[in-house]
């Protein structure tokens, strides 16, 4: 190898390092990846509560005493609370997956392009989100 090759000024390369888990809390993600984790998030919820979907189902097709078991169910607090948990789940987890197909097609990956579909999925989730549950606790 020459001496100029040895010589020649090498460029400062950025250190790059794995996060301990204290670390975590100082991080900042960037809005794509929050929208891409709460994706995987959301797909896991709905798959755990599908149990609780599959009873509530049963309960409401069966038969009139049973659906009036039902009715007693979904007029719980609690029971509300995760269906919005579940429209929740369901709208985030749709709208993001139309964002990550139309990101398969190339369309969108620049960092402001990304940017702003993760908006518009927040967006659309969080406004369909809030009129479920208006409607679920009796606003309108």
């Amino acid at each position: 190898m020459s001496e100029a090759v040895r010589e020649a000024p090498r460029k400062q390369r950025r250190e790059i390092r794995n996060i301990h888990i204290t670390e975590l809390v100082n991080y900042r993600q960037p809005l794509s990846a929050i929208v891409s984790i709460m994706h995987r998030v959301s797909g896991f919820l709905m798959f755990a509560l599908l149990p609780f979907i599959l009873y509530l189902l049963q309960e409401s097709i069966r038969s009139e005493i049973s659906f009036a078991h039902f009715q007693g169910i979904a007029s719980h607090p609690f029971s509300k609370l995760v269906i919005l948990a579940l429209v929740w789940g369901y709208m985030h987890h749709f709208c993001a997956g139309i964002r990550h197909l139309v990101m398969d097609t190339h369309i969108g990956l620049d960092k402001g392009s990304a940017r702003k579909s993760a908006i518009i999925v927040l967006v659309i989730t969080w406004a369909v989100v809030i009129l479920v549950a208006l409607k679920l606790f009796g606003v309108f």
